[in-house]
């Protein structure tokens, strides 16, 4: 079986408030091309990918006016993909949601959302001490995690979390120490939905249950300038340690070897330095007994994997497409 999660970048601006796509000629200048071309990428990559599930992030908007699973939908049937059934969790206020785009004949998918005494519901508030201070601090997802419960076509019950964490900019600040203030406000909120996220992760792996946690935790080891202060990146809080430690092969790599090449799964223009700044932002984490299976991890990227640069059209659609690369697991459930 293949599982995939995808970043595609502003996905909803592909669809009108009916769920209807869009292909016009409509100028995208951040893609460098037209609406329509992004549309043929996005169908073109992920029919290339061939997958039963993909974790879409940055799904089309659910609001009073649409409705992401009837976008999805639509958008499957006009490009006869066979993932061709879409589910949502919790509907949030950034127009870009988390969603399932899955192949009903291969297995089941239902938003089952969970909470316990030390992790609440993601669509609640988590109350913790963000700064030492012995006062607690109200900690809500601006994208709450999509929980699922899963069942493949043999039998095997899996939980599956699309996550999209983000530490938002410093919007308001008018000077330097403000910038400094609020960005590391804004990052101790991320880190703590991290610690959300891994409490959680650890209640489906003492109840012995297969887990995966996929999704754009945008946040690694050595990306961020405020690392130090921390300690830890999010991705390493949400891998958490020992016996009951999730896997993603990408992680490891990047984590065992800093000063190393490292995988890469977005890329992003800095106009002002006039390059490409490329990151590690996406990851599909497993739990020890998935990763026994000997899953294969694969990003997707045009021009680190060789089969996508042997493939112009898919090569060309993967950069049309979205500033994220899809990355799969294949593994045998």
């Amino acid at each position: 079986m293949r599982l995939a999660t995808y970043n595609i970048e502003w996905f909803d601006n592909l669809f009108d408030d009916h769920g209807r796509v869009l292909a016009d000629d409509s100028w995208l200048s951040k893609r460098q091309g037209t609406r329509a071309q992004q549309v043929q990428a996005v169908a073109t990559v992920l029919r290339a990918l061939d997958a039963d599930a993909v974790m879409i992030i940055e799904a089309p908007n659910t609001s009073r006016k649409r409705d992401t699973v009837k976008a999805l939908e639509g958008f499957a049937a006009r490009f006869d993909l066979r993932t061709r059934r879409a589910v949502m969790g919790f509907a949030n206020d950034t127009q870009q949601e988390i969603a399932l785009l899955y192949d009903d004949s291969q297995l089941s998918a239902r938003h089952d959302p969970q909470a316990s005494p030390e992790a609440p519901a993601f669509d609640q508030s988590l109350l913790i001490d963000l700064d030492v201070d012995a006062a607690h601090d109200e900690v809500r997802f601006s994208k709450p995690p999509l929980e699922m419960a899963v069942q493949t076509r043999s039998g095997k019950a899996l939980r599956l979390i699309g996550a999209h964490l983000k530490s938002k900019a410093p919007h308001g600040a008018r000077n330097r120490d403000e910038v400094m203030r609020i960005s590391i406000a804004n990052r101790r909120k991320q880190l703590a939905q991290a610690i959300w996220l891994h409490r959680r992760a650890r209640g489906h792996l003492q109840a012995s249950e297969s887990l995966m946690i996929m999704g754009d935790l945008n946040d690694g080891p050595g990306l961020d300038e405020f690392e130090h202060l921390f300690g830890r990146s999010s991705v390493e809080i949400i891998l958490g340690e020992g016996p009951e430690a999730l896997y993603d092969r990408n992680a490891a790599l990047a984590l065992g070897h800093r000063l190393a090449a490292q995988p890469n799964t977005a890329r992003f223009y800095i106009s002002s330095e006039e390059r490409y700044l490329q990151a590690l932002l996406d990851y599909i984490m497993v739990s020890a007994d998935l990763r026994a299976l000997s899953p294969r991890w694969r990003i997707w990227h045009p021009f680190d994997d060789p089969g996508c640069w042997r493939t112009p059209a898919l090569r060309d659609a993967l950069l049309m497409a979205s500033d994220h690369f899809p990355v799969t697991i294949d593994l045998e459930i």
